[in-house]
C-alpha cells in the first residue's frame, strides 16, 4: 500500500510540473547534470553551431550566419533539456495552466496594453523606426530578436527568486492538511498531523534542483504569457499596417521600392503587406515583450494579481512534499 500512495503521490508531483520533487527524477536530472556530461552537450553544441553558421553565411551574410548559429546552439541544449532534464514536463504544464487561466490574464494584460499600445504605436508612425527596421536583413534582426528575449529571461531569472522568499518556510499542522487535501497525499497528511502539531511545525525548505524547480516553474508561466502577448501586437501592428499605412508613405521613409510579401491581386495592392511592415512588426514585437517582462515583475498590482495564483499552487506543493517526504522514509524503513 505505500508503494501505491508514493507511486500516485509521486505522478502527482509530475502532473504539477514538479517532476524535481521525485526522488528517481532527480536523480536522473542529477546524473545529466554532471560536468562531463554537459561539457560534452556544450562541445557539441559549439560544434553545430559553427557548422550551421558557416554553412548559413557563406550564400546569405554574417549576421545570417551568427543568427543560425545562435539558433542552433539553442536548439541542442534545448534538446538535451527534453531528452534528460525532463523540461517538458514544466513546459507542459505551465501551457496548460497559462491557457486555463486566460480569463485572468486578458485583465492583468489590459493593465499593461493600452500604455504599451499607446508608446509603441507612436514609434510605428515614426520615419526613423521604419528605416532602421526595414535596414535590418533577416539575420540581423533574428540576432536582435534573441538578444531582447536573452535580456528578458536574464532579468526573470534575477528577479523571480524573490518570489519565493516565503514559499518553503515552516509548515504547520493546518497548511499540512489544506495542502494535501484532495490528493493522493491526504491520508499520509493525516497520519503525520499530530506529530506535526506536537512540534509546532516542520521545516519545510527546499534547495538544489527542488528550488530551480520552482523557479523554473515561475519563468516558464511567464514566458509563455509575454510570448502569447508579443504575438498579440505583432498581430496588431500587421493588421493596423495593412490598413493604414500608405504605401507610398513608408517608401519614402524606407528611401526604396517596398517588397511584397504577398503580389498584388485585382482591388488589393501588394505593397500594403510589405517586407518591411513584417520586419517592423516583429523589431517592435520583440520590444514589447521586453517591455511587458519588466513591467509584470516591478508592478506590484500584477504581481499580486498574477504570482499570487502560481505561488498558492507552489506553496500547496511544498506543503505536500512534507507527507511525501514521510511516506517516502516510512517506506524506506519497512522491511
Amino acid at each position: 500500500m505505500p508503494n501505491r500512495d508514493l507511486d500516485a503521490a509521486e505522478l502527482w508531483f509530475v502532473a504539477h510540473g514538479l517532476p524535481y520533487f521525485v526522488d528517481s527524477y532527480r536523480a536522473k536530472v542529477s546524473a545529466g547534470l554532471r560536468r562531463g556530461r554537459v561539457s560534452v552537450v556544450v562541445l557539441v553544441a559549439c560544434l553545430v553551431a559553427a557548422a550551421v553558421g558557416v554553412a548559413v553565411s557563406i550564400p546569405l551574410t554574417t549576421a545570417a550566419g551568427l543568427g543560425a548559429a545562435l539558433s542552433a546552439v539553442g536548439f541542442v541544449l534545448g534538446i538535451y533539456a527534453v531528452a534528460t532534464l525532463r523540461a517538458w514536463l514544466i513546459v507542459g504544464w505551465a501551457i496548460r495552466r497559462t491557457f486555463r487561466s486566460l480569463g485572468l490574464l486578458l485583465p492583468l494584460v489590459t493593465r499593461a496594453l493600452p500604455l504599451l499600445l499607446l508608446f509603441i504605436t507612436f514609434l510605428f508612425i515614426n520615419a526613423e523606426v521604419w528605416q532602421v527596421s526595414a535596414a535590418l536583413d533577416g539575420g540581423v534582426l533574428w540576432v536582435t530578436v534573441l538578444l531582447f528575449a536573452g535580456v528578458a529571461v536574464g532579468f526573470l531569472l534575477t528577479r523571480l527568486p524573490e518570489e519565493l522568499d516565503n514559499v518553503d518556510d515552516e509548515v504547520d499542522r493546518q497548511q499540512l492538511l489544506d495542502a494535501c487535501r484532495g490528493t493522493p497525499l491526504e491520508a499520509a497528511a493525516e497520519a503525520i498531523a499530530g506529530r506535526v502539531e506536537r512540534v509546532g511545525s516542520v521545516d519545510a525548505e527546499v534547495t538544489g534542483l527542488q528550488k530551480a524547480n520552482l523557479v523554473l516553474v515561475l519563468l516558464v508561466s511567464q514566458t509563455v504569457q509575454v510570448l502569447l502577448l508579443s504575438l498579440a501586437v505583432f498581430a496588431f501592428f500587421i493588421v493596423f499596417g495593412v490598413v493604414a499605412m500608405d504605401p507610398g508613405v513608408v517608401a519614402s521613409w524606407t528611401g526604396g521600392d517596398l517588397d511584397p510579401v504577398v503580389s498584388s491581386m485585382g482591388a488589393w495592392d501588394g505593397d500594403r503587406l510589405s517586407r518591411e511592415l513584417v520586419q517592423v512588426s516583429v523589431f517592435l514585437a520583440a520590444f514589447s515583450g521586453l517591455y511587458f517582462t519588466v513591467y509584470a515583475v516591478t508592478d506590484d498590482v500584477y504581481r499580486k494579481q498574477f504570482f499570487s495564483g502560481v505561488i498558492r499552487e507552489l506553496e500547496r506543493a511544498v506543503s505536500a512534499r512534507v507527507a511525501y517526504r514521510s511516506l517516502k522514509d516510512g517506506a524506506a524503513t519497512q522491511p
